[in-house]
């Protein structure tokens, strides 16, 4: 006996490591490569931490200077000043893909800077943002690109703006947005759950046991009903979301439509438990006397299981909220459509408002969820 119960717990360890072994394979799994790379996402980390939330006014200061591309094909810049706010590059022209020095001087302290080139037709690009020191001092390496260059004996300008904050801090738009989405959100899964809801309570009296499973046709109505709550509970929801989107095109409402069919499911099976646990003394009481099927339900069954019934709902409700996130992805509307544009524009500060916004409205979910539950208990 001893001897088999050895053996057995032998081969559940080398199971248990097997597995192990081939999930560390098939992850391409390089933990060294994690802490290496470290470095690399300090910024990204650090814009996570500082969201934005607060944003004051902008004044701007305008310093150009005329810079020829290439040489001769335009008048340089006559005088440079040697005091006051000015731009000063290492050279006074170059030629298509010359990279040059560009320094300005007593400009506004520890302000934004955007260093833009103005065509000769008056368009305008963007070259670099950086930040000017206490000193109001700024150095940058600038390229000449060949779209640059001077027209009709007109050349292109270099302009850099300062940006300095003004005024008193005030929230900023991205918070507004995060809001406005969030809003979205929660009433995105408010919706879908409260559809699921008034589809599932009754359908999973009809995939209780204790309720239907009587007779060939009270069996036959259980396993339908409990085939189609696993039907549906093996769909994820972003394949949801997208059949939606393609269905009725992208928004808030598709997404809530693929919460709402996936929140059938999973409030159909929780129901349906919640039914088949009650305790069957007051279930067999009534059916003693002789009541409906529809008066044994009503009296005695659901005193017992409406509790359990609210504390799946707000839970669900939870869940839904999180869940609109990921869906948001797809085009499902609300907050995880404003992140995933903030995320491929690159936006960290503005995804770290979005991400925030998620954490604290998740949090208050679970606090209320887990209140909820603890009053019905």
């Amino acid at each position: 006996m001893k001897t088999s119960r050895l053996f057995r717990n032998a081969l559940i360890t080398t199971l248990v490591i097997a597995a192990f072994v081939v999930s560390y394979n098939v992850t391409d799994a390089d933990f060294g490569k994690l802490f290496r790379n470290l470095p690399n996402g300090q910024k990204l980390i650090t814009d996570f931490l500082t969201p934005d939330v607060v944003t004051r006014d902008v004044e701007t200061r305008t310093v150009s200077i005329a810079f020829p591309v290439p040489c001769d094909s335009a008048p340089a810049e006559a005088d440079l000043p040697d005091n006051g706010p000015r731009l000063v590059p290492s050279v006074n022209c170059a030629n298509p893909l010359e990279k040059f020095t560009l320094e300005g001087f007593d400009l506004e302290p520890d302000s934004e800077v955007v260093i833009r080139w103005k065509l000769p037709d008056e368009r305008t690009m963007t070259a670099i943002r950086t930040n000017t020191d206490a000193e109001g001092y700024f150095t940058f390496e600038v390229e000449a690109r060949p779209i640059i260059a001077s027209a009709n004996g007109v050349a292109s300008r270099l302009e850099v703006d300062t940006l300095t904050p003004v005024g008193k801090f005030k929230p900023s738009p991205t918070l507004k947005e995060v809001l406005d989405a969030m809003f979205v959100t929660i009433f995105m899964a408010l919706l879908s759950t409260t559809i699921a809801t008034f589809i599932a309570a009754p359908l999973s009296f009809l995939a209780a046991s204790n309720i239907t499973r009587r007779g060939l046709i009270g069996s036959a109505v259980y396993y339908l009903m409990r085939f189609i709550f696993n039907v549906l509970r093996a769909y994820d929801p972003l394949s949801m979301a997208l059949l939606f989107a393609f269905w009725l095109t992208f928004g808030p409402f598709p997404g809530a439509m693929a919460l709402t069919v996936v929140t059938i499911a999973s409030l159909g099976k929780l129901f349906s438990e919640a039914v088949e646990n009650i305790d069957p003394g007051p279930v067999e009481a009534l059916q003693a006397t002789g009541a409906s099927p529809i008066h044994v339900v009503r009296y005695g069954v659901l005193p017992q299981v409406v509790p359990d019934f609210i504390s799946y709902i707000v839970y669900h409700w939870d869940i839904n909220v999180r869940i609109s996130t990921i869906i948001g992805f797809v085009g499902g509307g609300g907050i995880g459509y404003l992140l995933n544009l903030y995320i491929n524009d690159f936006k960290w500060n503005q995804a770290g408002t979005a991400i925030w916004a998620i954490v604290i409205v998740v949090w208050a979910m679970d606090f209320l969820s887990a209140e909820v539950r603890k009053r019905l208990t």
